[in-house]
């Protein structure tokens, strides 16, 4: 029960952070991705061909953001996956040693809080860091 409320409070955390860098950052960028991508489709001097690579171009800044926020968000995911882990191994092994099973799943149930805790208080330099590189990517 404790896991699950830890791991919405998680994701709720993440997908708000998520929407504000789509928000402030990648809708701008889109836009920016359409305007240069409709200038070249104008241009009538340009074969089929060139107007493709520029509308390659103009859609790279986003794809680059994209996928910058997504191998954020899996480093993350992974982080937390490897605390979660070791807090799990670390009970199997008080289980194995003869603990008694409540106080396993006291020394768990302290062991995932601080995992999360800890995983929640990256969050706000992730997502510094995030916004600071798609802003220069958006120039």
């Amino acid at each position: 029960m404790v896991e699950l409320q830890q791991q919405l409070q998680v994701q709720e955390v993440v997908d708000s952070m998520v929407k504000s860098l789509e928000r402030e950052n990648i809708q701008k960028m889109q836009g920016l991705m359409f305007w240069c991508s409709a200038a070249y489709c104008e241009e009538s001097q340009a074969s089929m061909q060139q107007v493709h690579q520029c509308i390659e171009r103009c859609h790279a800044p986003v794809a680059q953001a994209q996928a910058l926020v997504t191998s954020e968000l899996e480093k993350f995911q992974d982080r937390l996956a490897r605390c979660t882990m070791y807090c799990n191994d670390k009970a199997k092994d008080s289980i194995d040693a003869g603990s008694k099973e409540l106080h396993v799943k006291r020394q768990l149930e302290t062991c995932m809080t601080k995992c999360v805790d800890d995983h929640m208080n990256l969050i706000p330099t992730m997502t510094r860091k995030m916004k600071e590189s798609l802003s220069s990517m958006g120039k």
